[in-house]
């Protein structure tokens, strides 16, 4: 999740073209399966080893490149090269989108499944960039490696819904959602009309997390606090990151928009922390935008609760 505006870098982005990019390449146990009694038959419990076992390879990426997977960094793209590889292996159509910005080349990753009317998408998304100071390993490796492993979940069930599935992973999130906002302005209005919901993901494993829904479109909203009452876990609605991550250009597109948040800096109380757990006056995520937040950073319930609800929506959306 990028910084508030005041505390963040100024960017540029710049019109370039759609590239391809070749070449590329825990913390705690796992817990247990959860299902809420209402989950449609067909959405598939997302395997939290599968989603960690991304999590390491974005970190291993961070380690071997001077510890982050900031935008125009060697890690960024190693990131998101792992990330096309699964992708194209799994049989999606994949593009790389070019755009620039802070002078540094970034790159947008977007995947569509084949199949499905196309005049109707449902899209899921996430950034992939972390800030230069870590890793990014929750903010926001928690969200793309979930967004991936539902994807490939897709595949491997060979789902077929009513709706086109397509699938991105945003650069330059942490800079003022440049690599968001690059392609919701690519699309034009034709192709902004195409897109029946976009489900936005970022920071979803906070170590002491909360679990909040974004509150914009009512349909998408519903869908995910369906899941979560199935599970008997309450909700809240998300504001501290409200405007502050790669939903913002969409909605203000006038795409219907929605997404799931663990919670960042903001500080836990009592109420939430009776009904959640974890430890009241302490933020949500102690290490948001630190070097410490790495792999031991992740709270495995939170990731796998959430990992599961992203599948459940996409499948529940796109009948």
């Amino acid at each position: 999740m990028k910084l508030p505006r005041s505390g963040r870098a100024l960017t540029a982005g710049a019109v370039a073209v759609a590239t391809l990019i070749t070449g590329g390449s825990m913390a705690g146990a796992a817990p247990a399966t959860e299902r809420p009694t209402s989950a449609a038959a067909a959405a598939p419990d997302i395997p939290i080893a599968n989603v960690k076992a991304h999590l390491t390879q974005l970190q291993s990426i961070a380690t071997a490149n001077g510890g982050n997977r900031a935008h125009g960094r060697p890690g960024y793209q190693a990131s998101l090269n792992y990330v096309k590889a699964k992708l194209d292996a799994a049989g999606f159509t994949t593009t790389v989108q070019r755009f620039t910005a802070s002078g540094r080349t970034g790159y947008n990753l977007i995947a569509d499944w084949p199949g499905g009317d196309v005049n109707q998408v449902v899209m899921a998304g996430s950034h992939l960039d972390s800030v230069s100071s870590g890793p990014g390993i929750n903010d926001n490796g928690s969200g793309s490696a979930a967004v991936l492993e539902t994807a490939l979940a897709v595949a491997r069930s060979g789902h077929q819904p009513t709706k086109h599935l397509r699938f991105a992973w945003w650069g330059a999130e942490e800079l003022g959602l440049v690599g968001s906002r690059y392609y919701v302005n690519s699309l034009g209005s034709t192709g902004r009309a195409k897109i029946s919901g976009y489900l936005n993901f970022d920071m979803i494993g906070s170590p002491n997390p909360g679990y909040f829904v974004y509150d914009d479109d009512p349909t998408i909203e519903k869908t995910f606090k369906d899941y979560f009452a199935g599970l008997g876990v309450s909700t809240e609605i998300e504001t501290e990151g409200d405007g502050r991550s790669d939903h913002a250009p969409f909605k203000n597109a006038g795409v219907p928009v929605g997404g799931l948040f663990s919670g960042a800096d903001y500080r836990k109380t009592s109420a939430q922390a009776a009904k959640w757990g974890g430890t009241a006056g302490q933020p949500f995520d102690r290490c948001y935008h630190s070097s410490c937040d790495t792999t031991a950073n992740i709270n495995d319930t939170a990731l796998n609760r959430n990992s599961d609800a992203i599948a459940y929506a996409m499948w529940e959306l796109s009948q």
